[in-house]
């Protein structure tokens, strides 16, 4: 297919890009002995799960749904790790996983006689902070996340084979640097009694410049001075610039500002705009006052604050123009929402040049959620 036969709005995974994120990773861990999981949080579109395998090692999940997908379409190690399992959900997720990481000693104890055979591990919460944003700091006061010092129990240390931290969200390498340097302070005591040590994910390792160099000198040291094996769970770092939003205007009106309605939403097909906020990539287009022509790029919901941001062209824009945002693979599909009876976008990819449309969505799927 050429890329106007393709509806709108539209996802477009570019699966040569996704191949060199991959090949990325898949250096880290020839050269290190580590091994990378896809964190299906980030991207789960599955059709390139095949692909994925290639390269990756496995992928990491955050409950059963995740867990069963990745066991159903990834294949390789499965790793989960949830705040909190559900009675009804944890056979299954034992008898589908091989690493299960618990948030507590008293999880632990409840369902490690249901999970014999499988590797157990513990999330720690070094209490290290590298980042502003509470939303995105589980190492903030008051965080559910992870057992602190304070609370450590060294009994657990009876049941569990590993230790898992996750406090980095689009980092560099020096971030973690620092945060294995708190973590050791706390809990390397303990790490010789252990098989592995996940790091977790928010590793930039694709972003241009990422001190990669960094990255495998903390990997190696770990591995060497503690006798364990180092996993790593990036999901951004996967799909990274590997996705598009193809948007259509569909009319242009004017409030002080001119406003473009596009037939996407920020709410509804990538809400991280909303809720990080952050102002995402537009091809061609610059900041407000760069260029010739400003536009406010709006939603057809109701919702007055459905805005994706202020941006400059050197053209006019038009009713039936499309637009293409770049970096949409990642967080959109999986956060993706029908409010206002919004349709979902399309899932589509290109690859060399030649585009090829995998899924559509209609007024079922929108009903079957509710």
């Amino acid at each position: 297919m050429r890329l106007s036969e393709l509806p709108t709005p539209v996802y477009v995974i570019d699966e040569d890009r996704l191949i060199e994120n991959l090949e990325i990773l898949a250096n880290v861990q020839a050269r290190t002995g580590c091994k990378i999981l896809l964190a299906q949080k980030a991207f789960s579109c599955y059709q390139f799960y095949p692909l994925i395998s290639k390269y990756l090692s496995g992928a990491t999940s955050s409950g059963l749904y995740e867990a069963r997908l990745a066991h159903e379409e990834m294949g390789g190690e499965n790793h989960v790790y949830c705040p909190a399992y559900l009675e009804s959900e944890f056979c299954e997720i034992a008898e589908i996983c091989d690493h299960i990481i618990f948030n507590s000693a008293a999880q632990i104890r409840k369902f490690a006689p249901l999970a014999k055979g499988k590797s157990l591990g513990l999330r720690i919460n070094p209490e290290f902070s590298t980042q502003s944003s509470p939303i995105y700091d589980p190492c903030a006061a008051g965080s559910r996340l992870g057992v602190t010092k304070s609370e450590f129990c060294e009994d657990v240390l009876s049941f569990v084979e590993g230790f898992h931290i996750h406090t980095l969200c689009e980092q560099g390498a020096d971030d973690l640097a620092k945060t294995v340097k708190a973590f050791e302070a706390g809990f390397g005591k303990y790490f010789k009694k252990l098989k592995w040590l996940n790091l977790g994910g928010g590793h930039h390792i694709t972003k241009k410049g990422y001190d990669i160099p960094l990255l495998e000198r903390i990997i190696c040291n770990l591995q060497d001075k503690y006798g364990v094996q180092i996993y790593l769970e990036p999901g951004e770092a996967v799909a990274l610039d590997a996705g598009y939003l193809y948007t259509k205007v569909l009319d242009i009106v004017r409030n002080g500002v001119d406003i473009a309605v596009l037939d996407s939403s920020a709410e509804c097909h990538m809400p991280d705009v909303i809720e990080m906020p952050y102002r995402p990539p537009l091809k061609d287009a610059a900041a407000a006052g760069e260029k010739k022509c400003d536009y406010r790029l709006s939603s057809r919901t109701c919702l007055a604050g459905d805005v994706i941001g202020d941006y400059s062209f050197d053209k006019p824009l038009k009713c039936g123009d499309v637009l293409c945002f770049k970096d949409m693979a990642i967080y959109t599909m999986v956060k993706n929402n029908t409010f206002n009876g919004m349709p979902l976008p399309a899932i589509a990819k290109v690859k060399n040049g030649e585009y090829s449309l995998l899924k559509t969505f209609g007024y079922g799927d929108f009903k079957s959620r509710l």
